[in-house]
């Protein structure tokens, strides 16, 4: 019987030394979790600055195209007025800004426009550039 104390005397010990153990680990997993959060709520906003800055960057050259076409138009005499207000009218409709204007530099009847579209946020100007024209 004296053997059988023993015996229960060295369970108990073992089990509050397991539950200083398990109590040691007490919030772990709380951490870990928060951990995990923040990871995820900062991949969500990398990939939303990627898509903003991929949207910019889209629209900038999609206003430059469009600013080239009517600046080379108003080069060529197709249409009336100045190519550069011409490029500008265009952009200003497509919320960008003519940043560079010239007209005839790679040839006659030729506009080489680049513009910039204003990013809302942390990140810089969107730029666009394209030239319009006949062949060279």
């Amino acid at each position: 019987m004296g053997e059988a104390r023993k015996h229960a005397g060295s369970d108990a010990q073992e089990g509050a030394a397991l539950r200083r153990d398990v109590d040691a680990e007490r919030g772990a997993g709380t951490i870990l979790m928060g951990a995990l959060a923040l990871l995820a709520l900062l991949l969500v906003a990398s990939a939303a600055l990627l898509l903003q800055a991929a949207s910019a960057a889209s629209k900038a050259a999609t206003a430059a195209d469009l600013a080239a076409l009517a600046a080379a138009d108003a080069a060529r005499g197709l249409s009336a007025g100045d190519p550069c207000a011409a490029a500008a009218a265009v952009a200003e409709q497509h919320d960008a800004t003519v940043a560079h204007c010239e007209i005839g530099a790679t040839g006659a009847g030729t506009a080489v426009i680049r513009v910039s579209v204003e990013v809302p946020g942390v990140l810089p100007d969107a730029v666009g550039a394209a030239r319009a024209g006949p062949p060279p």
